[in-house]
């Protein structure tokens, strides 16, 4: 299946954005930066300068709605935290 411009719109229109107002922005994945500092007799077929960014063979392009994008922090919970697990340890370890 190829991508039209018609599919990227109908899935645009499927998620409800708004591409006038909303914040939207193209992001792509699959990519390395080299964080290593070469010496200048650095091997150029292994290694690459410090900076420099390769994308892999199945690099990836991601669409992000950054007007939607809900950065509030974790709430407490209304109750006390009682986990499942600690319960049947308990039970477990009085028998």
């Amino acid at each position: 299946m190829n991508l039209t411009q018609d599919e990227l719109w109908n899935t645009i229109d499927t998620l409800g954005w708004d591409v006038r107002h909303d914040n939207i922005v193209i992001e792509i994945g699959g990519t390395v930066v080299s964080g290593i500092h070469q010496g200048e007799d650095y091997n150029k077929k292994w290694a690459t300068q410090y900076g420099t960014r390769k994308y892999n063979k199945d690099a990836f392009i991601v669409l992000k709605n950054l007007s939607r994008n809900d950065d509030t922090k974790s709430q407490p919970m209304d109750r006390e935290h009682v986990p499942h697990h600690l319960k049947d340890a308990q039970t477990e370890s009085t028998v």
